[in-house]
């Protein structure tokens, strides 16, 4: 019998309102499940045309359809949370029951994803993910009819709604696992898909490199392409997050897909046609590089603390070999970046400066070199000979070819310790992973290559990765304020402490490099020296070879030169909390679980208000003029940063020292002082017995 929209509409509308408000409805559940199921189905366009109702009614057709998945989407979602009173969760459990169970809803909802209609096709795709939750919750069993579907989708690898309503699906559920830490119920999922999984992503990215643009098959043709292989991007960033927080808990194929894959990946950010796929894989690189994939969503709960799986070394080692070898075949010869997006397009810079580039790709694809070398490194250990050092220098000679192609304004004057500043500016947390990398990268040569410290010296600026001049520049970003530094110490949104601490044993050995870098780096005296300049106006640009940090936007925030700013304001990535306590002889720190406290938490037990630090700066910026931020634009001139690197016998009388040595002074101080009170969130000990040592080398 061929039943009224409108009163289907008014009955289900009166269903909503009552679940909403927590009460129960006039209809029965056996009422509302068949309200909600004569709802859901209905006609999928191209199927059955003839029997179409009219124009009128099919939009009808469509809000009664809408409402009826919202209204199951959204009973679903609240008994997974536990969010209902006792009478009204009954309720909605009956409903469903009745409706899954007597009515097969879960074939109507997934009928559904081939339509054409996206908001009805998303919405069955968002509620047969909800469903199938709720009951891998409820009864620890996967629905067999979603399972199926998914199955044949990712089987026959065609490009079109139900692969990507089944990826999206099953991506959706499987966030929701991790979210909640439900690693018996996600392992148990993944193994019923782990085969079809594995074989799709073969297909859509074969492990074996093959000549030309037909290395990603031939399924480009089709025009959703795009759209699957980014909705797959998205399962792979979500499959790798897993390895990394299951740990040996969960140990399937598909979750080392984007290691085992990371050539086909590589070929696809050089050799896709459409942009935002590059981006998208290249993206996925880096955060599988970087070990924080998954970022964006993974919100809480640290990073995994338990045994990795068997093959987690060995997979990162494949990676970063895949890297490295597809750099040294001239990878970033192919890598092509189109100018910066914005919300209302591209935006071009006045004068004939063009375009600003991607900077999101350039950090990517500087993150993902840089890892893969520090990788590289660490496996190799200490028995690399000469030549793997010069090999290790090449591909920053090879990076820096491409930035450079890519219009970061950097020329063969620009000092070249200054490029991860430039090109990093208000990202803190990729540039202290930057910084760090470079830092190993530069010990690696020193132990490597058989020269004196100072041709190494010469050698690591020639190729920027002086980790003098990374520390000093840090310095002057932050107008050597010592507070910034604090803030870094106590956060967890950086790899600050591990860096800090191993700069400082390096720093402690090397004296002399150090007094050298600051000779490098004072006030200007005239000349065409390259200046850093502090300033409150992210986008003003004062000359050609200027870099200014953007204010109180970050803490390490420095423009680029020649008004192509390259800073976005992207998500940050955030850094995994380690271990603080590290003896004299360790390469490296790890921070303690206590150190995960914050800022904030530090502020408020030392002066009352919860205000961070940060936040602290930016509103004393107003109200008082001798604030920190006040201070910064203050001072005699702005800081020049020579080309030439002098050697010295001795301590330099020079201000960049001074106020270097006073910044560290006073950061061992205040750390002291809340060691003292017991405010400070680990033990510092370690820390700042390196710091006295450093300071006795003045």
């Amino acid at each position: 019998m061929d039943r009224c929209p409108a009163r289907d509409l008014d009955s289900l509308t009166d269903a909503y309102r009552c679940f909403v408000s927590g009460s129960r409805p006039r209809q029965s559940a056996a009422d509302v499940a068949c309200l909600i199921s004569s709802g859901v189905c209905g006609l999928v366009p191209g199927q059955d045309r003839a029997r179409s109702p009219p124009e009128s009614r099919r939009d009808r057709s469509v809000d009664v359809r809408c409402l009826a998945l919202t209204l199951v989407e959204r009973m679903a979602s609240s008994l997974a949370s536990r969010a209902l009173p006792p009478a009204a969760a009954l309720h909605c459990g009956e409903v469903l029951s009745v409706s899954f169970q007597d009515m097969d809803l879960m074939s109507h909802l997934i009928h559904q994803f081939q339509t054409e209609d996206l908001i009805v096709s998303h919405l069955a795709a968002k509620t047969a993910s909800t469903c199938v939750f709720y009951q891998l919750l409820q009864s620890d069993t996967i629905s067999p009819v979603w399972q199926q579907k998914c199955v044949q989708a990712f089987d026959s690898c065609a490009p079109g709604p139900d692969l990507d309503a089944c990826l999206w699906s099953l991506t959706e559920i499987l966030k929701r696992l991790l979210k909640g830490a439900h690693q018996d119920v996600f392992g148990k999922l993944l193994a019923a898909l782990d085969f079809s999984l594995t074989a799709l992503c073969s297909t859509f990215l074969p492990e074996e490199r093959t000549e030309g643009p037909q290395y990603l098959v031939d399924l480009r043709s089709s025009r959703r392409w795009g759209t699957s292989c980014c909705l797959l991007l998205d399962l792979l960033e979500v499959l790798t997050a897993s390895s990394l927080t299951c740990g040996a808990a969960v140990c399937l194929k598909s979750q080392r897909i984007t290691l085992l894959h990371a050539s086909a990946l590589l070929t696809a950010v050089s050799c896709s046609s459409q942009y935002f796929v590059k981006r998208r894989a290249l993206l996925l690189l880096k955060r599988a590089a970087l070990q924080k994939a998954g970022e964006d969503w993974a919100l809480g709960g640290g990073p995994f603390t338990g045994p990795r799986s068997t093959h987690f070394h060995a997979d990162m080692n494949a990676l970063a070999r895949s890297a490295l070898t597809a750099v040294a075949a001239d990878w970033l010869q192919s890598v092509q970046v189109e100018p910066a997006s914005f919300f209302g397009g591209t935006r071009r810079v006045g004068g004939e400066e063009g375009q600003k580039p991607d900077g999101v790709m350039l950090r990517a694809v500087s993150l993902l070199l840089l890892k893969s070398t520090e990788r590289h490194i660490q496996t190799a250990g200490e028995t690399a000979g000469g030549g793997s050092a010069s090999q290790v220098y090449g591909y920053l000679q090879r990076l820096w070819c491409f930035l450079r192609r890519c219009s970061v304004p950097l020329t063969e004057d620009t000092h070249r310790c200054c490029w991860v500043t430039l090109l990093f500016g208000d990202q803190d947390d990729d540039m202290m992973e930057a910084a760090k990398a470079l830092f190993s990268i530069f010990i690696h040569y020193r132990r490597c290559s058989g020269l004196d410290d100072s041709a190494v010296l010469e050698a690591a600026c020639a190729s920027g990765c002086n980790p003098h001049c990374h520390f000093l520049l840090l310095l002057h970003s932050i107008s050597f304020d010592h507070s910034i530094l604090l803030d870094f110490l106590i956060s967890t949104e950086t790899c600050f402490l591990e860096y800090f601490v191993r700069y400082l044993k390096y720093l402690r050995a090397d004296w002399r490099g150090f007094t050298a870098a600051c000779g490098r780096i004072s006030w200007p005296e005239g000349g065409d020296l390259l200046k850093v300049t502090c300033t409150a106006e992210p986008d003003q640009v004062q000359g050609r070879s200027h870099v200014q940090p953007t204010g109180a936007t970050s803490a390490v925030g420095i423009r680029l030169a020649a008004g192509v700013p390259l800073v976005e304001y992207d998500s940050s990535d955030q850094s995994d909390p380690e271990d603080m306590e590290v003896s004299q002889e360790e390469p490296g720190p790890s921070v303690c679980e206590e150190s995960r406290f914050s800022a904030l938490d530090v502020e408020q037990k030392m002066r009352g208000p919860p205000t961070p630090i940060r936040q602290k700066q930016y509103e004393s910026s107003v109200s008082k003029p001798e604030s920190t931020l006040e201070r910064r634009q203050e001072g005699p001139s702005l800081p020049v940063l020579q080309t030439p690197c002098p050697a010295t016998s001795g301590p330099l009388p020079c201000g960049t020292l001074a106020r270097a040595v006073r910044c560290m002074s006073e950061l061992r101080d205040v750390v002291t002082r809340l060691q003292t009170k017991n405010l400070f969130p680990y033990n510092p000990s370690s820390l700042l017995k390196l710091l006295a040592q450093v300071e006795n080398c003045s």
